[in-house]
């Protein structure tokens, strides 16, 4: 699997093939969608209104989004945050890892999780953070799987939704 940043064009747009993929893949996580209210009808979802959503994360200088490939084809994609905006919290974040709903099952998401703790460990930080909307059982039981336990609940910092926030330590 590769795990690498979403290609851009140089007017730092997502190239339409890009596009078309990401969009493929938001579509296939209705369940997810549904559960977060990020676009208006989980059912339809468009390539300009995934485009907007990454647009906002890409115009971050803290944000990354990396996109994960298995077997030539788009199965994942990871957006991190080096740094969260409370400046008392010293630990990077996953803001977002969504794995394709045909590919799920098959362990990409453990091995996009592994290498975004690879990449955080080798940048010299010491753990990473993640929120799980409290109406997100799976998502929950998907991150403590891995190690990751419960620090705090919360309210998410953009839209005040119910979350758990996790950490783990990353020795």
């Amino acid at each position: 699997m590769i795990l690498a940043p979403v290609p851009l064009t140089p007017d730092h747009d997502i190239p339409a093939p890009v596009l078309t993929e990401l969009t493929a893949l938001y579509a296939a996580n209705r369940e997810f969608h549904a559960l977060s209210g990020d676009f208006p009808d989980p059912d339809d979802i468009r390539p300009e209104q995934v485009a907007a959503a990454l647009a906002d994360e890409l115009a971050n200088p803290d944000a990354e989004v990396l996109l994960a490939r298995a077997e030539g084809r788009l199965v994942g994609v990871v957006i991190t945050l080096t740094r969260h905006p409370d400046p008392a919290d010293p630990d990077p974040w996953i803001g977002l890892l969504m794995v394709d709903a045909a590919a799920q099952g098959r362990g990409y998401g453990r091995r996009i999780a592994e290498r975004v703790e690879e990449r955080f460990r080798a940048a010299g930080r010491d753990a990473v953070r993640l929120a799980v909307l409290e109406n997100n059982p799976k998502g929950l039981a998907f991150w403590t799987a891995l190690g990751y336990a419960v620090t705090d609940h919360r309210p998410d910092r953009e839209h005040g939704r119910p979350c758990t926030v996790l950490r783990k330590e990353l020795g």
